[in-house]
Parts: C-alpha cells; structure tokens; sequence
C-alpha cells in the first residue's frame, strides 16, 4: 500500500527518481523494467527528444530511452522542494502519488510529473519531462531581470521611449521572428520570445491590439473561467469577473502588449511568404495600413491565427433564390439592426446559440437550422469539471505543468469520464431538447467537448441560456434536411410550413488551418506541413501545433 505522510511520499519519489538516473547512466534494461508499469505513458516536450511526442507502453518508453539518454545527458534528478510536495490524488480512477521534479539535461534545467502506483514496488504509469530553459539563453525575469540605466544614463542620446519606438519600426532590420496574429496565442508566443531575447515583431489586421474579440457580438462573454486564460508573466487582476466579457479582455491584450514592450503593427495584412533554402529565411510580404507593400526577411513565421480563420461557407444551392441578407457569423456585429425581423440561424455550435439568443434579445424571431448532432453542456457545473484540477489548491504555475503532464490516453479517459458526469448534472435538461427534436451527440468516442473541440474545432455549446428558449419555444428549431427550398422572401420545409426571413446566418464555422496554410505559403508547404490539428495517432499529439 502507498503511505500518506509527506516525507514517505517523498522517500518513495526521490527513490524512483535516483534508480531512474542511475538507469538512465549505466542504461540497465532490467532496471528499466522494474521502473514502468506495461501500460505506462511518457509525455516528452523537447527534454530528451527534442520533440513535442507522447508514447505509449513500457517496451516503447525503453526503446526510445536508449536512443536518446547519452545525447541527453539527464541527470540531478530529485523532487523539487519549491513546488507543491507529492501528494497521494486519483486520476481517472487511479491512485497515485503525484510529484513534481527537476532535473538538467546538456540543454539546460528541466521539469516533470510523474505519477507512480503501488505494488512491491512503486512503478511510473505516466511521466513528462520538459525542457525548462536552455542554459545561456535564460528568460530576463528574476535573477536575470535587466538593470535599467540608472548607473549609466545618456542624458544626451535616446530614452527608453526613444529606443522602444525605434525598435518596433524595424527601419534597419528583420525581425528573426515574425507572427501573424495578436490574439492570446500570439501575444502569449511574443512575450515569451521578447524575454529570451528572440526580436519577434506581431502584425494584425485589425485596428487595435484586442480588436479580434472587441469587434465580436456585442453581449460576448468567455465561457471558460478566468484561471484558465491567464497570459505570461501578468496574471489576471485578482478582482476580476470568473467570466470575462470581451471587451476587458481586449483591453487587457493593449495593456499587455505595451506593459510586455512587444513589437506589435496593427492595420497589417500578411500577404504570404516564400523559403529561401539558400539564405535560409523567409520572404514576406507585409500590406501596411498605408497601403505600401513591406518585404520582410525573418528566420521564422509563426501563423497564431486561431482555428477561426477562413469561413466555412457551404454549398446552399436552395440559398440563391433568397434575397434577404446572408452573413457568416464571423460577419455578424449588431443584433439591434434586427429588432422585429425574422431570422434563420443555421448551426447549432456556440456561435449559433450565442447569435441566435443575442438576436432574441434584441426582439428579432429567430429559428435555428441544426446541420448535424450537437454537443450540449450546462456552463455550470458541467463545462467547468476539466479544470477541477485549478481548484485543488497548488498554485497556478503548478497546475499548467500538471495538466500539461495528461498523456492522451489518459486525457481521453479523464475526458469520458467527465462526459458522464455532466450527462447526470445536465438530465432534465437534455432530455427536454431531445423532445423538441435537437439532436445531441457527447463527442467522440464519448470524449466530450473538448475532444470535439481538439479534433473538428466545434460542435459544442456551453448553455448560457439559449438552449432554454429553444425548450420553452421562445428560438424556434427545424433540422436543416427538413428545408426543402428557399424563396426570395423565406424558406418553406417539407411538411409545407413557409418561414418568413430576412436575415440568413451561416454559423457554419470555418475551414482548417491547412486551407489558410496552401492560401499564404503554396502547394509545397501546405503538403510538407500536412493536417493541422485533430490528433496524431504516432506522436499522440495535436498535429502541427
């Protein structure tokens, strides 16, 4: 039996951890075996392969070990006293001691979580090592925070205002990291390079760092909570709203970006690139707000687009007979241009709902066409389950590094088992839709919401209201099969209902990243980059990302 006080937790680690090392340098296979249980999981991010890559099974674990270990050169393993001390926790209905450690690697100092079980002998189930930081290319915060100037002012030459705009003009060079999109991703990537030293320049289209969520509809809130969706560096205030409205978040991305002294050009459309193999860089081409077109050489591009890029507009031939207006979502603004109209709002994803409800609110007669089986979760408790981690008590740095500890298997189980729960808490309200005809689905493979979100990007609602004015009658419900035309002023259905319309919405979504990827770079990059997101079934990782 494992034994729960705080020291014997961290005997046993730190014993598993000094027979890992030592196997690690004399690479003793039998010891290896004694270390793993057969269906273990090792989570790698750069450590040891110099990868993002999930493996499964001990034998694989081993085989990938021997490959790696003397390039590696891991060793100093033990049980970080800095972070949250192991502990005895259940995942997926496992009991395990969970520890966070440390280690160094020819690379530079390194973390991991490892999640051990009982028996004669404590064995690893899962495992993650992750390249911390790379030794001579440390982020400048802390110990390596810069000086200031206060020992060695030039009061004759530029200022930090000087330098910082000179700096973000690039008149006299490339930035060796260019990316394309300042929403989370992007200035999250930004921040990060910025403090290693990396010149990274951001460009936009939009007119204002925060515009691609200040220009949404306008009752947007975030559906998940804000311990989730805190940026580098600068956590959220402590005071603000577990939801956040889009509004504040947009501002908090200007905040940020002047506070993190990011490279950011707004009004900015990139073009597409081309490699040069012989120079070893990129030629870019950059549409500035004026106009001019700008070449840009940087050794990299980062695409932080999102999966909400190229609109997915299908294939309606009925459609054409309509002469009402017809938006993407990705085009609707103002619900109260609509006040009194009829409209059809086809999709039944969280666009579709949170357009559909916005609509109702502002006195317009909204339907909603379902395309395809739904995915419902109540906003409380049920879409909040995957972040239970966050309220177990270790402090926020830890749970990043924890979750990202999850291997996909593992994932995916926790995943299944969340979706049952939230079939309990979310009964009443389920069963009601399925009575109006709405067809549900719970994912794949019954992974829920997230799993539909990792593997289409969509499919899903968290229910903030809109699912109870389709139960109450309030938003009306057809399913698309059941349209047999459009006219010039509506729809009429099979049954030979019309529907007076003006106002069409295509909540549709939008297309994969590999569309936007063949659109801005050409055949020869898109087929060497292959599918973006979804899972890859050898590296058990998202693909391309």
């Amino acid at each position: 039996m494992l034994v729960g006080t705080e020291q014997s937790l961290l005997d046993v680690v730190d014993g598993w951890l000094s027979t890992f090392e030592t196997a690690l340098e004399h690479f003793d296979r039998a010891a290896f075996d004694a270390l793993f249980v057969e269906d273990s999981h090792w989570r790698d991010v750069l450590a040891f392969t110099w990868d993002v890559r999930t493996t499964s099974g001990a034998a694989d674990i081993v085989a990938i070990l021997s490959r790696r270990t003397t390039a590696t050169k891991a060793r100093n393993f033990e049980v970080d006293r800095n972070r949250t001390p192991p502990r005895l926790v259940t995942r997926t209905g496992k009991d395990v001691i969970e520890a966070i450690f440390r280690f160094d690697t020819a690379c530079g100092p390194a973390e991991g979580v490892v999640r051990l079980v009982s028996g004669e002998s404590p064995k690893a189930w899962t495992l993650l090592t992750a390249l911390a930081d790379i030794a001579g290319h440390e982020e400048s915060i802390g110990d390596h925070r810069p000086s200031g100037e206060i020992h060695s002012r030039d009061f004759s030459g530029p200022n930090w205002l000087d330098r910082r705009q000179m700096s973000a003009a690039y008149e006299d060079r490339d930035p060796a990291v260019l990316i394309v999109g300042g929403g989370q991703a992007g200035l999250s990537i930004a921040a990060r390079l910025t403090q290693l030293n990396v010149d990274t320049l951001i460009v936009d289209r939009e007119e204002r760092i925060g515009d691609n969520w200040r220009k949404r509809y306008h009752a947007l809130t975030l559906h998940n909570q804000v311990h989730v969706n805190h940026l580098p560096y600068m956590p959220f205030p402590p005071n603000w709203p577990t939801y956040i409205p889009k509004d504040k978040i947009a501002n908090w991305f200007e905040a940020y970006a002047e506070s993190m002294e990011l490279n950011f050009w707004t009004q900015t459309a990139f073009e597409g690139a081309k490699y040069d193999e012989e120079r070893k860089r990129w030629n870019a081409s950059l549409r500035l707000a004026d106009g001019t077109l700008r070449e840009m050489h940087p050794r990299h591009i980062v695409m932080a687009v999102g999966v909400s890029s190229i609109p997915n507009i299908p294939e309606i031939p009925v459609l054409k007979n309509f002469k009402g207006e017809v938006l993407h979502s990705g085009q609707y603004g103002d619900a109260a241009d609509w006040s009194g109209k009829n409209v059809l709002v086809i999709g039944t994803g969280t666009s579709g709902h949170d357009i559909a409800q916005d609509l109702h609110s502002h006195g317009a007669t909204v339907t909603m066409a379902q395309r395809s089986p739904t995915l419902i979760v109540g906003i409380e408790p049920s879409a909040q389950l995957p972040y239970a981690l966050y309220g177990e008590g270790p402090p926020l740095e830890d749970n990043d590094l924890l979750t990202v500890s999850f291997p996909f298997p593992m994932l995916k189980a926790f995943h299944q088992q969340i979706t049952e729960q939230t079939k309990i808490h979310d009964r009443k309200l389920l069963e009601s839709l399925k009575k109006i005809g709405f067809q549900l689905d719970f994912g794949p493979d019954g992974a829920g919401w997230q799993f539909k979100y990792l593997e289409r990007g969509g499919g899903y609602y968290f229910n903030v209201g809109c699912s109870d004015l389709l139960v109450d009658g309030k938003i009306g419900l057809i399913q698309f099969d059941d349209i047999r035309k459009f006219d010039a002023d509506g729809l009429s259905t099979m049954g030979g209902e019309t529907l007076p319309l003006d106002l069409v919405v295509l909540a549709t979504g939008y297309k994969g990243q590999e569309y936007m990827v063949r659109e801005l770079f050409g055949n020869d990059a898109a087929d060497r980059v292959g599918r973006i997101w979804g899972f890859d079934p050898e590296l058990q990782e998202l693909r391309n990302m």
